[in-house]
Order: structure tokens, then C-alpha cells, then sequence
């Protein structure tokens, strides 16, 4: 990607959060995600970025974030 197309990525991103923010009150965290490459698990090849919003009490252990698809790295210890 060129400089202008993540900037206008990250915009996006702080734009859909506020909008997601204040239809639901609920939400007190995000994920943002990114899949780049087949063996990132990326099937479709183009871009595209997944913001992934989460609340308090969903998983018992929310450290790590989205490491829980890495096998082996889902436990901080």
C-alpha cells in the first residue's frame, strides 16, 4: 500500500470506532487485524483490515489479544 491508502485506512478505523462506540456502550476494546500472506491466513488476496470490537467479561483472559490463533501462544504466564 501507498502512504495516502493507509492513511486513509487509519482514518477509517478511528472513524468506525467512534460510530461503533456510540451505538453501543457495551464495547470497551478493540481488535484490529490484518491478514497478509496465505500463511498469515489470508485467502482472499487484497486488502482489507478487520476491527474487532470486544467487552469486558467476553474471555476469561483477554492478554494476548488475537494471539489465541498462534498455537502455543494463547497463555501469558
Amino acid at each position: 500500500m501507498h502512504q495516502p491508502e493507509r492513511n486513509a485506512i487509519e482514518a477509517m478505523l478511528h472513524e468506525q470506532r467512534h460510530s461503533i462506540l456510540e451505538q453501543d456502550d457495551t464495547i470497551t476494546g478493540f481488535n484490529v487485524g490484518i491478514n497478509a500472506g496465505a500463511s498469515a491466513g489470508q485467502t482472499v488476496f487484497h486488502i482489507h483490515v478487520h476491527l474487532i470490537p470486544r467487552r469486558v467479561g467476553e474471555v476469561v483472559d483477554p492478554r494476548g489479544g488475537v494471539r489465541g490463533v498462534i498455537p502455543n501462544e494463547q497463555s501469558y504466564q
